[in-house]
């Protein structure tokens, strides 16, 4: 499960993560009175869960409350990359010295954790590891040892951070390593990680993916699912503790085929796929 990025920042914040102060709002008037208790000027975010934001228009500065509530009515409805915008963060504006670059990862096909990080951050981290793959360190992390101070070093090390951040980026990753682990998430990643003009290291952005599997042990992370923009066949789904893939066009076409050629097998009980394509068949399966 995706989080939106107030509450990726909830949860970094919960274990130690430096953050910034924000609430999110869904109104313009609600935006308006997060600016006025700020008293300063703020950025108003666009809630999706895609990139892109900034370049669709869905992230502005704001100098006051008058402006803030512009912003938000903007903002809000706005469409990115086919996800409407629901809800905007505002929080302060930061003044930006440096951007760099941390994540930890679920390495599926190394059967392993990861970690990486670059002193480049800001970018895209894919158009980075395309055109600058030295930039971008990407180091395992053993799931039985995990990530003290030492390891945080290493990977600090192993990313080029300046001299001058070391320490503080070490102990972030310390914090982010417990917010991977603490929640079971599958990725947490903060770009740009930021040193502002007095030297101080905070996650401006933040990204994280919680393993659904895992929700028995998390009474809260149903709070965080959004309902309102979740589809509606695989909302019903879960509810019926199926697994649901929208599939369309081709990968419809080779699911079918798929199955036809199962049923060539004697022992076709024992090799399964879910799949569904209409509603009718999610009804069907949940009789």
């Amino acid at each position: 499960m995706d989080l939106y990025e107030y509450q990726a920042k909830d949860l970094f914040a919960a274990h130690g993560v430096p953050v910034l102060p924000g609430s999110v709002a869904a109104t313009p008037a609600e935006a308006r009175a997060i600016a006025e208790q700020l008293g300063q000027t703020v950025v108003v975010k666009a809630q999706v869960k895609t990139g892109g934001r900034g370049k669709a228009g869905g992230v502005k500065l704001a100098e006051n409350p008058d402006e803030t509530q512009a912003k938000a009515e903007a903002i809000l409805g706005l469409d990115i990359k086919g996800h409407i915008t629901r809800k905007v963060l505002v929080t302060p504006a930061s003044d930006i010295a440096e951007e760099y670059y941390v994540s930890f990862l679920l390495d599926r096909a190394n059967r392993t954790f990861l970690a990486m990080a670059s002193a480049e951050g800001g970018m895209e981290i894919e158009q980075l590891a395309v055109e600058r793959p030295d930039a971008l360190a990407k180091i395992p992390v053993d799931a039985i040892k995990g990530v003290d101070k030492a390891k945080a070093a290493e990977i600090v090390a192993a990313g080029k951070f300046p001299a001058e951040v070391a320490d503080q980026v070490a102990d972030v990753l310390v914090h982010l390593w417990a917010t991977f682990v603490g929640e079971d998430a599958t990725l947490v990643e903060v770009n740009p990680l930021v040193r502002d003009p007095e030297g101080k290291i905070v996650a401006l952005d933040g990204k994280v993916t919680l393993d659904e599997n895992a929700a028995f042990r998390h009474g809260t992370h149903a709070e965080l699912v959004d309902h309102e923009a979740e589809d509606p066949l695989e909302a019903k789904a879960k509810a019926k503790h199926l697994n649901y893939v929208k599939l369309e066009g081709k990968e419809a076409q080779q699911m079918l085929r798929l199955m036809d050629e199962l049923e060539d097998y004697d022992d076709v009980q024992n090799v399964y796929a879910n799949f569904d394509i209409s509603e009718a068949v999610l009804q069907k399966m949940s009789a």
